[in-house]
């Protein structure tokens, strides 16, 4: 088996799991780009203890290049505690941001991964103009 034969991209009625990816649709080479990455823009993950989203990984595919690991974030604090009838002090919902300066145009790939429910994937192109 591989992995790619176990990534997902379409996501159950009740709950989100394929992340989002919110950029533009163009810039300009050499320009700045603010790429967003989230789970639950439409409807929100759990994010319990005991079921939550571990980590988003965003990469970059150029047209012409090999896959780029453009970041990986995160995400510890699902209420901490054990006790699901006392939520604890914080908790963090899978959404992050970074800053990108592709030179070329491209895909973004974003992963996500729920504990119970594995991988899921979603991706968006970025044009760049010279």
């Amino acid at each position: 088996m591989k992995i790619g034969e176990t990534v997902k991209d379409g996501d159950f009625k009740a709950e989100k799991h394929v992340p989002t990816i919110e950029a533009p649709d163009k810039i300009k080479a050499g320009e700045e780009a603010l790429v967003k990455v989230m789970v639950g823009a439409e409807i929100k993950h759990p994010n319990t203890p005991l079921h939550y989203i571990g980590w988003i990984q965003l990469f970059f595919k150029p047209d012409n290049g090999l896959v780029v690991d453009v970041a990986k974030f995160c995400y510890s604090a699902h209420n901490d505690t054990m006790n699901l009838d006392n939520p604890g002090f914080i908790a963090a919902e899978p959404a992050s941001c970074v800053k990108i300066f592709p030179a070329k145009s491209g895909t973004l790939i974003a992963v996500s991964y729920c504990n119970i429910h594995g991988l899921w994937e979603s991706s968006k192109r970025i044009e760049v103009e010279a």
